[in-house]
């Protein structure tokens, strides 16, 4: 029991010894025609009656029994007033509060016996106003009415611990609907995630396509277009001059227009997802490349050093790439009579290096140098161009002899 029910038991003690002995002196009730003046001895039956109420929760039954039994002795002392049996009646009813029923009838029945045993052996029957008549009543009223406010308490106890338990299920339930949202709320945000990086995935792959359409363009018809240009041109200086030379021009310009058909050709088909068709970008296909300069007029060095061996496609189809440019360029800008193509395999690299005697000139507003540039940083490797040491022109790619991780 805690301290404020001990707190609570004690002022109800003192508060029933106020009220008992006030009564009991100003002569509230009488229990027969032979009552006594109250003496020290009766006020310390009423006292102690009175101050073991303080004990009426702690220890029940004990301050009941204390509380019968002064009231027996004070009933059968013949003192005045029915009050003495208050303490006694409110141990009753806290018994009956308490659940302890039998224990509430025993004590009433133990303070029922002798009193009314007294009242029996008494000379004169009880008068109309002796309160002790109605004795009996009061023990039954005090069992009846602690059997009832135990049970409006545990009723009581019960709706509240209903209520505490639905109470807790419907937090279980919002905390359960909340953690449903937010895992949906997780689900959705991952799923938008996914989508986003997905788009910008498709987004990223169409531009690395559409980088790759230009390169391949570009370095492919942009060559050719070079050669067609150059053999034109020589047609029609030699178109009157020396006749018999324009044919070879023709000739040339009709073998520089039937390869860059194979080479866009060759292009629609990977964009086809087919197997490419018509000329191969690779360094096997290097020879062919630089007889179509001769064929324009330039005087070209292709020399190879180390072994030779098989590339991966994308080095290898770079290193052409690069190759084909360079010599585009050449043809286009340089305005060179001689150029060197040199191919040198490394055990770990294959180096590439297209010189020219020509002036290095400006570079236009194309897109050569900066694709060359690309293709080898694409696949690992790296790409320098600029003023030859003798003069001229240079541009350098060393490539991995290995595929990009």
């Amino acid at each position: 029991m805690d301290m404020e029910s001990r707190r609570t038991d004690a002022l109800i003690a003192v508060g029933s010894l106020v009220a008992i002995v006030p009564a009991t002196y100003a002569n509230l009730s009488w229990t027969g025609p032979y009552e006594r003046p109250i003496d020290p001895a009766g006020l310390v039956l009423i006292t102690i009656a009175a101050l073991s109420l303080a004990f009426r929760r702690s220890a029940p039954l004990t301050a009941g029994i204390v509380a019968a039994a002064c009231g027996v002795v004070y009933y059968a002392a013949h003192y005045p007033g029915v009050f003495a049996a208050a303490p006694a009646l409110a141990s009753i009813y806290t018994l009956a509060v308490l659940g302890r029923r039998a224990d509430a009838i025993w004590l009433a029945i133990g303070l029922a016996v002798p009193v009314y045993g007294l009242m029996a052996l008494s000379s004169e029957d009880p008068g109309a106003g002796n309160w002790m008549a109605l004795l009996s009543g009061w023990l039954v009223a005090m069992v009846v009415i602690g059997e009832v406010t135990r049970s409006r308490r545990a009723y009581l106890h019960a709706v509240e611990q209903r209520a505490a338990a639905e109470t807790q299920r419907a937090e279980a339930e919002t905390q359960r609907a909340e953690a449903q949202a937010q895992r949906a709320e997780a689900e959705a945000s991952r799923a938008r995630e996914a989508e986003r990086t997905r788009e910008e995935a498709a987004l990223r792959r169409a531009g690395e396509e559409r980088l790759w359409i230009a390169q391949e363009l570009h370095d492919s018809l942009t060559h050719s277009i070079s050669v067609v240009n150059v053999q034109a041109a020589l047609a029609m200086e030699l178109l009157d001059r020396k006749p018999e030379r324009v044919r070879e021009a023709l000739a040339a310009i009709k073998e520089s227009g039937h390869e860059a058909m194979d080479e866009l050709r060759a292009t629609l088909g990977v964009l086809r997802q087919s197997e490419p068709e018509g000329a191969e970008a690779g360094l096997s296909g290097l020879p062919r490349l630089v007889s179509r300069a001769e064929g324009a007029g330039l005087r070209v060095a292709h020399t190879v050093s180390g072994h030779p061996y098989a590339l991966p496609p994308e080095v290898d189809r770079a290193a052409y790439r690069i190759a084909q440019e360079a010599l585009t360029n050449v043809l286009r800008h340089a305005g060179a009579a001689a150029v060197t193509v040199a191919v040198e395999y490394d055990p770990s690299k294959v180096v590439l290096r297209v010189e020219n005697d020509g002036e290095p000139g400006v570079p236009g507003p194309g897109m050569g140098l900066i694709g060359m540039r690309e293709r080898a940083v694409a696949v690992g490797g790296s790409l320098a161009a600029g003023p030859g040491e003798r003069g001229g022109f240079t541009v350098r790619a060393e490539l991995p002899a290995g595929a990009v991780a």
